[in-house]
């Protein structure tokens, strides 16, 4: 997400930290099967192991299988919270964190500062570093041997756990847990709208931009509300047991709010509203012929319709805060045009504050007046499986108004090599015959 200093378009497109620049988007094609969406998958893996404390289980068998399985799997990103900027990273191997570290990044102009080191070695002894300073001190020095011997375990991280221990020392590890939990916005294909209808309910200028871009879509939606019950109501005070249960998760949750899927599919907000535990549903009313109105469950609608939903906060908290939203496929079953639309209202949006990255397929989207060269990615398989990723602005000599056409004609790598259908010998299953 770095600019390139010799592109001058779209200088609207570039933010400054620190005297620190980097972009607003970055869309990223290739064929099927180039890897675009494992880069999505690692990136979201990474964010639920920081969320989760744990590698999974099933982590173990998913290494390289064209590298020796005795080699480690690394995650390293570099990032921006509450201006400042971080590296974490981790190495994992049969689902041991064998390393892992979060530096004050220096960004290349000043010395990376070590916040923690946490290594595992082969007989799974786990030994930490943290800060001089907080080595220094001597309540801190105890902490650490409590949280060596104790605490530490060979298939978790202590990212969120030394954010629980009581120094000053620590309070950058707290500033970088929450880009993982706050900034970081993955959504993948199958995603479907999470928590939508509680900020609905809640944010009634939310709940107003909700409905006035989906009216301007034209899909028949008038109106978008919260059905919202009592959880006694919802269960009924025969179920006690299951009563008892959602109180006690919903107390144990920091932000006093959990997610549900009920058997239709609709997702289910169970939230602590003014010390009353509330359900909600949402619920979007359409126009029908002579303005019949109707009210739809969300499993009613249909695949583009709940993709757009899913958008809506999205592209409402790109304007609005300073957020990164990584998308994977975003066309996925919404017509070319709206996309295009939806994504040249972000690029044109002066006081915009979020990233949008996003993998896709759709080539209308390769606009000069929509993107920086150095914001056009590609993706393409090498000889040995791997994935390489490659900028539009390594290429010379560009005709910007032609970027589609020269995409489409393979004179930037990325695409299918399609094989002559006779070569495939299609035609031995010709039904017709």
């Amino acid at each position: 997400m770095i600019p390139m200093p010799s592109i001058n378009s779209l200088m609207a497109h570039k933010y400054s930290i620190d005297d620190f620049e980097f972009l607003k988007m970055s869309s990223i094609y290739g064929a099927n099967g180039a890897g675009k969406s494992n880069l999505i998958q690692a990136l979201f893996m990474l964010q639920r192991i920081v969320q989760k404390e744990k590698v999974p289980s099933r982590f173990a068998n998913t290494h390289f299988k064209f590298n020796a399985s005795t080699l480690p799997q690394t995650f390293v990103i570099e990032f921006i919270q509450d201006n400042k900027s971080f590296i974490y990273g981790i190495e994992i191997l049969d689902s041991v964190v064998t390393t892992e570290e979060l530096y004050l990044s220096g960004l290349g102009k000043r010395e990376d500062i070590l916040l923690y080191e946490r290594k595992t070695d082969i007989d799974t002894k786990i030994t930490t570093i943290v800060s001089d300073l907080f080595e220094q001190d001597t309540e801190s020095k105890t902490l650490k041997k409590i949280l060596e011997k104790n605490l530490s375990k060979p298939e978790k991280i202590i990212f969120r756990l030394l954010t629980t221990l009581d120094s000053e020392y620590l309070s950058d590890v707290t500033t970088a847990l929450s880009w993982f939990d706050d900034t970081l916005q993955v959504i993948t294909p199958n995603a479907r709208p999470s928590a939508l209808v509680h900020k609905i309910d809640t944010d009634q200028e939310f709940k107003a931009y909700t409905e006035d871009i989906m009216r301007s879509f034209q899909l028949g939606v008038e109106r978008i509300e919260c059905q919202k019950k009592t959880l006694n109501d919802f269960l009924g005070e025969d179920n006690q047991e299951k009563l008892s249960e959602i109180k006690e998760e919903i107390n144990k949750s920091s932000k006093k709010l959990i997610g549900l899927r009920s058997k239709t599919g609709d997702e289910v907000i169970i939230s602590k509203d003014n010390e009353e535990i509330f359900v909600k549903q949402l619920r979007i009313e359409h126009k029908g012929k002579n303005d019949k109105k109707a009210i739809f469950n969300l499993n009613e609608e249909s695949d583009g319709t709940i993709r757009l939903l899913d958008f809506v906060p999205a592209f409402h908290d790109l304007v609005h805060k300073k957020r990164v939203f990584v998308i994977d496929e975003i066309e996925r079953s919404i017509h070319p045009l709206l996309i295009k639309e939806l994504v040249r209202k972000f690029s044109e949006e002066m006081h915009s504050q979020g990233q949008l990255i996003f993998t896709t397929h759709e080539s209308n989207l390769l606009d000069s007046t929509l993107f920086r060269q150095d914001e056009i990615w590609f993706a393409e398989k090498n000889s040995d499986a791997s994935t390489d990723l490659y900028s539009l602005s390594d290429f010379k000599k560009l005709n910007l108004l032609d970027i589609r056409k020269g995409y489409l004609s393979g004179r930037y790598g990325s695409i299918p090599f399609l094989a002559n259908l006779r070569d495939l010998n299609w035609h031995n299953y010709d039904i017709e015959k």
